[in-house]
């Protein structure tokens, strides 16, 4: 049910974007029980110029190293779900691939559970 999209600077380290999908799906499986297999992610590499930011909005130290998560889901979680889910994909992507806390901006994109379709033009969910 969610999908993950990563936006980034290229120029990465090879292993980084998979060790970055890797830490948002296990945080997703953990916080937001979704259930295993359920991943769909598309990594986005930009080119310096394509990639705009602004490095200290709400006081943070965002350097080129920036990832930018955004996740669609069904609107089903609560305000607490969310913010376990904000702080185990930080902590995850701390600890692999390094990345700093500075570093990782998260939006949620919430939509209603008829809005999918996973195949088929069938939509699964009603």
């Amino acid at each position: 049910m969610p999908l993950i999209r990563i936006s980034m600077r290229r120029g990465r380290p090879a292993s980084e974007p998979s060790a970055i999908v890797d830490g948002v799906y296990r945080a997703l499986r953990e916080t937001f029980e979704v259930p295993e297999n359920d991943l769909f992610a598309l990594i986005h590499q930009h080119e310096g110029d394509e990639f705009v930011y602004n490095a200290n909005y709400f006081g943070f130290a965002r350097s080129d190293a920036l990832v930018i998560i955004q996740i669609t889901v069904n609107n089903s979680r609560g305000v607490t779900q969310k913010k376990a889910l904000f702080a185990k994909i930080a902590e995850n992507l701390r600890r692999e691939p390094g990345l700093r806390p500075d570093d990782i901006f998260i939006n949620l994109i919430e939509t209603a559970r008829e809005n999918w379709s996973f195949g088929a033009g069938i939509a699964q969910y009603v």
